[in-house]
C-alpha cells in the first residue's frame, strides 16, 4: 500500500509530518495513510490568494492549472439529498444552549488517531459521502469543505456531493483549515471540535493558529455533533474477543517488555505512562484483536506505572485466557471508559505522566492538566522547583501554569513506538513465512485471473478482489486482509487509493494496465504488496513508465547506507530514473509495516519530507513502492516489503556500521511491461536473480497450473542486446577478428560488467 502522499504540482509541502511538527510515528501516519492535522491546520508560506486551486490537467504534454470554480459540482452524487439534510441538521445544533458555536471540524480519527476505524466512528464519511481513508471536513453556517491529499483527489470529484467544496490539500494557493476559518469566519467566532479526535498537538496548534483572528477552540466533551444526528441509525461499538498472540511469534513475554518500559519511566522520572495508540498497546501485551477491518487490534487504553498496569477495555472482550495470560503478567482490567476518572485519580495523587503528545488525544491531557491543576492548588500541595529540561511549557502566554504542567507531564515520543518497529528474531521469522504462503496465494491468483482475461470472462475489479480473497484464506494461518484491496484497471488504477463499487467498477481487460494492491493480515505477519500488469500488448509509453518505476524500486533494493541515515536520504534513489524524463509520483516512498499488526507504522519511513529525521535500523520493515500514475489514463506502482539488516562491506568509514535490505515479497514482476532497451545489465542481473529467487522459494509451495505459470513468469530478461550497448564496437571488431571465439569472449566480458 503506498506510503503518504504529495500533491503534483506542489512537491514542497509536505502532507505527511511535522506520518503523521513531530517527524515520527503520528505525522507519519500512516503514510497511509491519514492526513497530519498540522499540515492541514497550520499556516505556511503560499500565495495569499485563494481563488485557484491547481490541479494536474494535460494541454499537450504541459500541466496547467483549473480554478476551483470548475470544482463546484452541480450534482457529484454522494448521498445526494440526504447529504443536504445531515448539513442542515449539524448546524442547527450550533445553536443548541452549552454548544453554541459558529463552526465544526469533523477529522477522519477516532480516539485513538487510528488510520482504520471502526463503522461507528466514520463520521466524516456519514456526514460527506467521501469514504477515503484521509480527510478533515469543516462546517460553518453557510459553508462546507472537505480537505483531502493527492491520492484522493479523483475519488473526492465523484463522491462529495454539490453543497460541498473540495479543498485540493498541499496544492499551490488551497489554504489550509485554520487559514480557511480565519478569512470565512468574523473575528470572534467559537470553533467547536470533539476533543477525544484530536491529538494534543494537534489541538494545540489549532488553539494557537485560529486565535489571531480571535477565535476560540472549543472542546465539547460530552457529545459529538455528528453522532447526535446519526442517532439509532449509528453502527454499534464492536464487541469481539480479544486473542493471546503466541509467544512463537511476539518473541517476548509480557513482563519481559514492561519491565524495558519502566526501566525508561524511571529515567524519565516519571509515576506512568498513557498508551492510547492501539497497536501499542496490542504489541505491549501480547494480544491481538478484531475491533477494526484490516487491523488486528482492539480498542482500549493502557496506563503502565512503576508498579502495576491497567488495561481499560470493555469487559465482554476478555475471554478466560485472556485473563490468565494478563494476571499472569500483573496487569489489571477496568472498563474502558474508566480512563477519565483513572487520569483524574492520578492527577490527585501528584502523579507526573509521560504523554505522546502526537498521539494522545487532547480531552485525555486537558482533564489531566486540569485535575492537576485543582490538587496543586491544594496548600498543602504547592510544587517549587525548576521545570526540567525535556518538559514542554503548555502555553509561554501561561505562565502560572507552565510550572505545574512541567512538574506533571512529560511530552516525549512513545518508547513503544521504536520498540515495536526493531523486530525480534522471532518476528522477523514470522514475516518471512507469511510471505511466502502469501506468495503461494497471489500465484494461484494471477494463474486464474490471467486465464480468465483471455477467455473473456468479464471479470469485475470486484470480483477479482472476492477471488483474492478466496485464495488467501486456503493459507494456514490467514486472518484478513491488511488493507482494503485496491484492484484498478486502465483509469481506475490512476486513483491512488481506488475502490471498486459494485455497480460502477470496471471489467479487467486486455487493452489497459492493470494494478492490484494489496496484503494480508496472518497469525505471524502482515504484508503488502503491488503488481501492476497488462495482459495485452502495452504502448511504448506505458512499458517506458514501468521500467524507470521498476528502475527506481531497484536502485532502493540495492542501497547500501550507513547507520543513522534516515528515510529521505534515500528516496531520491526510488525517483531518479522517472526525474529524468519529468515524471514524479504523488506519494512516499516507504512506510514502516508491523509484524502481526498495523500495516502502516512509524516511526519510520522512506520519502521526500526531510523533516522525519528517524534513521532506518535493522530490524526495522519498510516498504519500496516507487509509481508513476497519468490521471484518466493508467497507474503504475511497484512493491516489495524490505527488512533492514546489516552488510557486510569490505570498508568501516568512521567505525560505522552500514545497513542494507533483504527482500521479503516474492511474487514475479511482469517481463512484458519491461523496456529491456532501458535497463543496464546491474538491473538486468538484479531482476533475473530476483526471479530466479521466486522460483525456488515459491515454487514447492504450489502446484499445477499455479506452478506453471510462475515458471513462465520468473524467466530470466534477454541479455545480449545490454551486452552490444555497454560494449559500443567490441562487439562487432571482435566477430570481425575472432568470430569463433566472440560468445565465450561475450559472455566473460558480461559478467565483468556485472562485478
Amino acid at each position: 500500500m503506498e506510503a503518504s502522499t504529495i500533491a503534483t504540482t506542489f512537491p514542497l509541502r509536505p502532507l505527511f509530518l511535522g506520518p503523521h511538527s513531530r517527524s515520527h510515528l503520528s505525522r507519519f501516519r500512516y503514510l497511509g495513510l491519514s492526513i497530519p492535522f498540522s499540515r492541514l491546520f497550520a499556516a505556511s508560506v503560499r500565495s495569499r490568494d485563494h481563488r485557484w486551486q491547481f490541479t494536474t490537467r494535460r494541454s499537450g504534454d504541459r500541466i496547467t492549472a483549473r480554478p476551483s470554480s470548475e470544482f463546484r459540482r452541480k450534482n457529484t452524487g454522494g448521498n445526494g439529498g440526504s447529504e443536504d439534510e445531515k448539513l442542515r441538521s449539524l448546524r442547527e445544533l450550533f445553536s443548541r444552549p452549552g454548544i453554541g458555536i459558529d463552526a465544526y471540524i469533523i477529522p477522519s480519527q477516532d480516539a485513538h488517531q487510528s488510520e482504520f476505524i471502526a463503522e461507528c466512528f466514520m463520521r466524516r464519511t456519514y456526514l460527506t459521502g467521501f469514504d477515503g481513508s484521509a480527510g478533515t471536513a469543516v462546517v460553518t453556517k453557510d459553508m462546507a469543505a472537505l480537505w483531502t491529499d493527492g491520492r484522493y483527489f479523483l475519488q473526492a470529484e465523484k463522491q462529495l456531493g454539490r453543497d460541498w467544496t473540495l479543498m485540493r490539500s498541499g496544492n499551490l494557493g488551497v489554504p489550509t483549515i485554520t487559514e480557511w476559518l480565519n478569512e470565512s469566519l468574523p473575528p470572534g467566532c467559537k470553533i467547536g471540535v470533539d476533543p477525544f479526535l484530536f491529538s494534543y498537538d494537534t489541538a494545540e496548534e489549532m488553539k494557537e493558529a485560529v486565535s489571531n483572528k480571535n477565535h476560540e477552540l472549543v472542546f465539547l466533551y460530552d457529545y459529538n455533533l455528528v453522532d447526535e444526528i446519526w442517532g439509532e441509525l449509528r453502527p454499534k461499538p464492536p464487541c469481539k474477543p480479544i486473542i493471546v498472540h503466541d509467544i512463537k511469534y511476539a518473541g517476548v513475554d509480557i513482563s519481559s517488555k514492561l519491565s524495558t518500559l519502566r526501566s525508561e519511566l524511571a529515567e524519565a522520572s516519571c509515576t506512568a505512562v498513557v498508551i492510547s495508540m492501539l497497536d501499542e498497546v496490542a504489541w505491549l501485551l501480547n494480544l491481538r484483536g478484531n475491533d477494526v477491518s484490516h487491523a488486528p487490534v482492539f480498542y482500549s487504553y493502557l496506563v503502565v506505572s512503576n508498579t502495576g498496569a491497567t488495561l481499560f477495555v470493555d469487559n465482554k472482550k476478555v475471554t478466560e485466557e485472556v485473563m490468565g495470560h494478563l494476571s499472569k503478567a500483573g496487569v489489571q482490567l477496568s472498563p474502558y471508559e474508566a480512563i477519565l476518572s483513572e487520569i483524574e485519580s492520578l492527577a490527585g495523587q501528584g502523579a507526573k505522566l509521560l504523554f505522546d503528545s502526537s498521539t494522545v488525544n487532547a480531552a485525555i491531557v486537558s482533564i489531566f492538566n486540569s485535575a492537576s491543576n485543582r490538587h496543586f492548588h491544594r496548600p498543602e500541595n504547592k510544587v517549587k522547583g525548576k521545570i526540567g529540561q525535556e518538559t514542554r511549557l503548555e502555553s509561554t502566554k501561561q505562565d502560572k501554569m507552565a510550572q505545574i504542567i512541567g512538574q506533571n507531564t512529560l511530552f516525549k515520543i512513545s518508547p513503544i513506538s521504536l520498540a515495536k518497529a526493531l523486530k525480534n528474531d522471532a518476528e522477523i521469522k514470522g514475516m518471512r513465512n507469511a510471505h511466502l504462503r502469501d506468495a503461494a496465494a497471489l500465484a494461484e491468483f494471477w494463474a486464474w485471473l490471467e486465464d480468465g482475461v483471455q477467455k473473456n470472462l468479464n471479470l469485475t475489479e470486484v470480483e477479482v478482489s472476492q477471488k483474492l480473497l478466496e485464495f488467501r484464506r486456503k493459507q494456514f494461518g490467514f486472518i484478513g486482509t491488511s488493507f482494503e484491496t485496491i484492484t484498478g484497471y486502465g483509469a481506475n488504477g490512476a486513483i491512488i487509493h481506488y475502490r471498486p463499487n459494485p455497480a460502477s467498477c470496471s471489467v479487467v481487460g486486455d487493452k489497459n494496465i492493470f494494478l492490484l494492491d494489496s496484503g494480508g493480515q496472518y497469525v505471524d505477519g502482515t504484508t503488502d504488496i503491488t503488481r501492476t500488469v497488462h495482459f495485452g500488448d502495452p504502448t511504448g509509453r506505458q512499458k517506458e513508465c514501468f521500467t524507470r518505476v521498476l528502475q527506481g524500486h531497484i536502485a532502493l533494493d540495492q542501497a547500501i547506507f550507513p547507520e543513522r541515515t534516515p528515510g529521505f536520504v534515500l528516496d531520491v534513489l526510488a525517483r531518479s530514473s522517472l526525474w529524468k524524463i519529468g515524471l514524479d509520483y504523488r506519494h512516499g516512498t516507504g512506510h514502516g509495516v508491523g509484524a502481526a499488526l498495523n500495516v502502516h507504522e512509524g516511526p519510520q519511513s522512506i520519502s521526500f519530507r526531510y523533516t522525519n529525521m528517524n534513521a532506518l535500523q535493522v530490524g526495522m520493515i519498510v516498504s519500496n513502492e516507487p509509481g508513476y500514475y497519468e490521471d484518466h489514463s493508467f497507474g503504475i506502482r511497484i512493491e516489495n516489503l524490505l527488512h533492514v539488516r546489516e552488510e557486510n562491506v569490505p570498508n568501516n568509514f568512521g567505525g560505522i556500521r552500514y545497513f542494507g535490505f533483504e527482500r521479503l515479497t516474492f511474487v514475479p514482476i511482469q517481463s512484458k511491461l519491461v523496456d529491456c532497451s532501458l535497463l543496464s545489465l546491474v538491473e538486468t542481473k538484479w531482476y533475473n536473480d530476483y526471479h530466479s529467487e521466486i522460483w525456488e522459494k515459491v515454487s514447492p509451495l504450489v502446484q499445477g497450473a499455479a506452478q506453471e505459470w510462475l515458471w513462465r513468469n520468473t524467466r530470466p530478461l534477454s541479455l545480449p542486446q545490454q551486452i552490444y550497448r555497454h560494449t559500443r564496437s567490441f562487439p562487432k571488431q571482435c566477430a570481425r577478428s575472432h568470430p569463433q571465439k566472440c560468445p565465450k569472449t561475450l559472455s566473460k566480458l558480461y559478467m565483468k560488467l556485472l562485478e
